[in-house]
């Protein structure tokens, strides 16, 4: 499964809502199944969250859990930690990559803030699964 052009458009747009609301600046980045960028927003979020997003994204669609739980599988990992974040061109396990998944529970892609704290980024992202997972 994969997710369309028009389901990475409706959690891009719920999730931009969300940060409007909260009044930070953030980028969001929505990829597919493939952890391929499908959809993206900067809201005047500074120039080096950008790339935060879109891997915060790839680590939660490439392992199957949020950013954050990847990030706590790493930490107990001692010295092949290193390894692990270096790995696929790099990952970013903190809060803020939500994994969604289609109403059957196959995940399709995920979604990521970056630019707030990790508490607001992962508020954020999850904004943007409801009603697609």
């Amino acid at each position: 499964m994969n997710m369309t052009y028009s389901e990475a458009t409706k959690a891009l747009n719920a999730s931009v809502e969300k940060a409007k609301t909260l009044n930070i600046p953030v980028s969001i980045a929505v990829v597919d199944a493939g952890g391929h960028l499908v959809a993206f927003a900067r809201l005047d979020s500074v120039f080096g969250v950008i790339e935060f997003a879109v891997k915060k994204a790839r680590t939660a669609v490439m392992f199957g859990v949020d950013s954050d739980i990847m990030g706590t599988i790493v930490s107990g990992a001692d010295i092949h930690g290193y390894g692990m974040l270096n790995s696929n061109e790099g990952l970013l396990t903190i809060a803020g990559g939500v994994v969604i998944k289609n109403g059957e529970g196959h995940i399709i892609g995920a979604i990521a803030s970056s630019g707030g704290s990790p508490e607001q980024d992962k508020e954020i992202a999850k904004a943007g699964t409801v009603g697609l997972n």
